[in-house]
């Protein structure tokens, strides 16, 4: 049986569930899944939105997948049943013929080992527009291209029209340096060469060993999750494609697809220890995108941009300010100040953008007028309709200007690093006055000025400014661990237990999100309740540990993944990487 010699592929043996999870690669956007209604056979899915064919911001997650069926073969074309270990490079199927091996030759070619002195064969099936065999293969045409071959002997090479579809059979004979490699991609040329198979998985397990072997050394009881959480982001890079200008994580390949402004920033957090300019284009890949009156748009996917929504409201969609603060992040760990030069003007015109155009009352007080650009797509603040004044949004603008500062002072633009500051504080200054309310010691949110009576965890948030009183920081802190309200099993819920809208089953109603918890940490740390910190830290890393896979978000008592929580989630698995190594190097 095919066993890598990389220690870091050893270690995840198995820990990719290809029945829920897409075995992929770097850059690719081909997802590779078990059929869990058809045991013994495989699927591919496209980690493409196609809106152009399919209209729809969602729809592409319903799709059928591209090989609704693939299956390996004897001689006489007979599927075999089998056994499947997973690895980060590789899938190891072994059947009563032998062993194939699955792995990606490119990032639009999958490539399928077959047993040496054996002939064997993969069957498949696809539904195209126009199928045209050849000598040693054959080629599909539709939405998606598709094309096939071997570099061993053909002994057999079969398509037969299903009427809505084709079944194509090719069997091979041939040595270890056998393949047969499937290609998609969305151009016609689909000219392509099949590689020695030992060639192909020799690449594909070098290049997952150069992925882990550049992550920073973490303590030993996190190292399975920790590297796990490393091939989370690797799994999900998509390669550069019409407006995708930059390599981007996407927050899943399995459910959500494209490049979103939020989870880009978060995924610096990570990216920033291994591969500085990958960390930078995570921001930069957004700006690419920044409108002519600074708003930086929602998401981008291959085919454009999400800038507007009808729904719940007709507005414009972005998402918080927080490019600056992650900027200063990426730049303390690579001192990188090229990337402080290729952003401060942008993040100055996007400042600007929320306090020109996201003030309906000119009170100096910024809000959301779409529900989504919160982040909090589904959160009962938003219950009674927007624009809302928002404590979160303001606590975000507050951090954002002092990472403004940061900047123009590393800039020797000393006149704006003094201004930024100022306005920070007036900033924090004008939340007390606005939001704050002293009898229950909460920065409650407003709708048309009035209190919107629901209670997060976000009322808790101008703790992070580190600008408020040491009192108002105490009562805010003592509300953070009050086990009736945020101190869970699993802090920190994203709906107070206490609230009537409680539900920690459904996204932003309830559930445990890390980024938020990442946050809160610092907001901790930079005011001085270090042990807290450290507390919280520790309580996330073993709830996101506490599953096999990593979530986009955690029931708060018991710690699982609650139905329609994404599975590999990008922003989970990159808050998780950098607290782990923070925790393990007694940085927090």
């Amino acid at each position: 049986m095919h066993i890598p010699d990389s220690p870091h592929l050893r270690l995840l043996e198995d820990r990719i569930d290809i029945a829920h999870i897409p075995f992929s690669d770097r850059g690719s956007r081909l997802l590779v899944y078990r059929n869990r209604d058809e045991p013994f056979a495989l699927y591919i899915k496209l980690a493409e939105r196609l809106t152009s064919v399919q209209p729809g911001l969602s729809t592409y997650r319903s799709r059928p997948p591209f090989i609704p069926r693939l299956q390996f073969v004897d001689v006489e074309g007979r599927p075999q049943p089998f056994e499947l270990t997973s690895y980060p490079h590789a899938l190891v199927i072994q059947t009563p013929i032998g062993e194939f091996i699955v792995a990606f030759q490119a990032g639009d070619t999958v490539a399928f080992g077959l047993p040496s002195g054996v002939p064997s064969g993969i069957n498949f099936s696809v539904v195209p527009d126009l199928a045209r065999p050849d000598k040693q293969g054959g080629q599909f045409k539709s939405v998606r291209n598709c094309a096939y071959a071997t570099n061993g002997q053909v002994l057999l090479n079969d398509i037969s029209d299903r009427g809505l579809g084709y079944d194509v059979t090719l069997i091979a004979e041939g040595d270890a340096d056998t393949a047969i490699a499937l290609v998609v991609r969305p151009d016609l040329d689909l000219s392509h060469s099949v590689l020695p198979f030992r060639q192909t998985l020799h690449s594909a397990e070098q290049r997952w060993h150069t992925w882990f072997s550049r992550a920073p050394a973490v303590s030993e009881s996190y190292r399975g999750q920790y590297y796990y959480a490393w091939w989370v982001m690797g799994n999900n890079l998509l390669a550069p494609r019409g407006f995708f200008r930059r390599e981007s994580v996407a927050p899943s390949k399995a459910h959500y697809v494209g490049a979103w402004q939020w989870d880009n920033y978060f995924h610096a957090l990570a990216l920033r220890y291994t591969e500085p300019q990958l960390a930078n284009d995570q921001i930069l890949f957004m700006l690419d995108h920044q409108l002519p009156d600074g708003m930086i748009p929602d998401a981008i996917y291959d085919e454009g941009a999400i800038t507007h929504l009808e729904i719940p409201v007709a507005a414009a969609v972005t998402k918080p300010p927080i490019a600056a603060w992650v900027t200063m992040h990426v730049y303390a760990q690579t001192g990188d100040t090229s990337l402080l030069r290729d952003t401060y003007e942008p993040l100055v015109r996007w400042n600007n953008w929320w306090f020109g155009l996201n003030d309906d009352d000119s009170d100096g007080i910024a809000q959301y007028s779409h529900p989504f650009s919160s982040g909090l797509d589904d959160s009962p603040l938003w219950d009674g309709g927007v624009p809302v004044e928002a404590v979160d949004l303001n606590t975000y603008l507050c951090v954002q200007m002092e990472a403004l500062s940061q900047m123009a002072h590393v800039l020797g633009r000393a006149r704006e690093a003094t201004m930024w500051q100022k306005k920070a504080d007036t900033l924090a200054h004008r939340m007390v006055d606005h939001f704050y309310d002293e009898q229950s010691g909460y920065f409650w949110f407003q709708k048309d000025h009035h209190r919107i009576n629901v209670l997060t965890p976000f009322s808790l948030y101008p703790l992070w400014t580190k600008r408020m009183s040491p009192a108002i920081n105490e009562r805010m802190v003592q509300h953070l661990i009050d086990p009736k309200t945020f101190w869970t099993k699993y802090p920190l819920p994203t709906v107070a237990i206490s609230d009537a809208t409680y539900n920690p089953l459904q996204m932003w109603r309830g559930p445990v999100w890390i980024n938020i918890n990442y946050i809160f940490v610092e907001a901790l740390q930079r005011t001085g309740y270090r042990a807290l910190a450290g507390e919280l830290t520790e309580k996330t890393l073993q709830l996101v540990m506490s599953q096999n896979d990593i979530y986009e978000y955690y029931h708060p008592d018991t710690g699982e993944a609650p139905p329609r929580a994404a599975p590999m989630f990008g922003w989970s698995a990159a808050c998780f990487i950098d607290l782990a190594i923070r925790q393990s190097r007694g940085e927090i």
